[in-house]
């Protein structure tokens, strides 16, 4: 398992990461994404720990708090052993400041998870999304407390648009309190809009970004051109199954399909080795309904896509820019380049 740091800070993260948003029994929000819990969630954790894995993020609203709950009893005494990274901000209660990034839910929050989580502190804390209703001080002096107080050891965002992002590193920057180090941002070779804003902010302000859909629901894996059923998948409850047909996707696939025949390995290793060789990306989320995907998500780990493979990919993937990304390549795109983002461009 390859580690690498996460943005401008010394905390090193496996490549590979477990996301725990299957973990629970399978109601509340997001509980249609899984129902793992006991026995099989307890395989899954040590899977993950004997290959090398370091960080289990989870947050507050998976399964009305599930998630955290089974984490943290599975962990038990190896909690030191690795890093949990968990979020704030959806709705926990029914009253008026039960939501959002304000110092009132974050504190409230933050307590709450520790109790779930069974630990004293949290290595990573995020945002789970922005709220432009409550003033970036106010959200980052709450962050600051929790990290001076010891509950906390790092803080990130989820979600964020650029603008919003790089508006709570300015604040924290003139404030002189605990900055991001961290996005949590969705990124794949069928997502790939990230490549926009977030991902080169991430590389220039020193942001790793932690991953999460780089299999775009299960789409890239393949198992959509087979199932007769897809009610039970989360494209499928979605109802947004037969929209992702297309003839850009459907040249995605075929390009993944096509590497994956001559390395001998699963569409799903090869579109997560794509993003894991993006510039930025410190972490890639992967979560499992089964041990089957599971472990071969994890097999990613053992090799890298090459250079040459990477541009068939790129290529493959590739969108027309919208405004205004379409005047910065066509009328200035040496003036602008973007490590590591672009086909055939290296990454710093």
């Amino acid at each position: 398992m390859e580690y690498r740091l996460l943005g401008r800070s010394g905390l090193k993260v496996s490549v590979f990461s477990f996301g725990a948003m299957t973990f629970g029994d399978g109601h509340g929000m997001f509980g249609n994404v899984g129902d793992t819990r006991g026995a099989e969630a307890k395989r899954q954790i040590d899977t993950c720990i004997d290959a090398g894995v370091n960080l289990f993020d989870t947050a507050d609203v998976y399964t009305e708090g599930q998630s955290e709950e089974v984490l943290g009893d599975i962990l038990g005494t190896r909690r030191q052993q690795v890093l949990i990274a968990t979020k704030c901000y959806s709705r926990q209660g029914r009253g008026e400041n039960d939501l959002g990034s304000s110092r009132h839910h974050i504190i409230n929050a933050c307590e709450a998870s520790l109790r779930r989580l069974k630990t004293d502190y949290i290595d990573l804390y995020q945002i789970h999304n922005q709220d432009l209703i409550v003033p970036p001080e106010e959200t980052l002096r709450a962050l600051d407390d929790l990290v001076r107080q010891g509950k906390v050891r790092y803080v990130g965002s989820s979600n964020h648009s650029g603008w919003t992002q790089m508006r709570m590193l300015a604040t924290a920057d003139r404030m002189g309190v605990t900055r991001y180090i961290s996005q949590q941002i969705r990124y794949s070779l069928l997502d790939r809009n990230a490549e926009n804003e977030l991902m080169p902010l991430g590389v220039h302000e020193g942001v790793g970004a932690l991953v999460w859909g780089p299999l775009a629901s299960g789409y890239l894996s393949g198992k959509f051109r087979t199932l007769t059923d897809t009610s039970n998948t989360r494209l499928g409850q979605r109802g947004t199954v037969d929209a992702m047909d297309n003839e850009h996707t459907r040249g995605v696939i075929a390009a993944v399909e096509g590497i994956a025949q001559e390395r001998g390995v699963s569409l799903s290793q090869v579109a997560l080795n794509w993003v894991a060789r993006k510039a930025g990306v410190a972490t890639i989320l992967v979560g499992a309904r089964t041990m089957e995907q599971l472990t071969d998500n994890l097999a990613a780990a053992q090799w890298s896509l090459s250079d040459a493979e990477m541009v068939r990919l790129d290529e493959a993937s590739t969108k027309p820019p919208i405004y205004p990304y379409d005047m910065h390549r066509n009328f200035g795109g040496d003036r602008n380049p973007v490590p590591g983002l672009q086909p055939g461009l290296p990454a710093e």
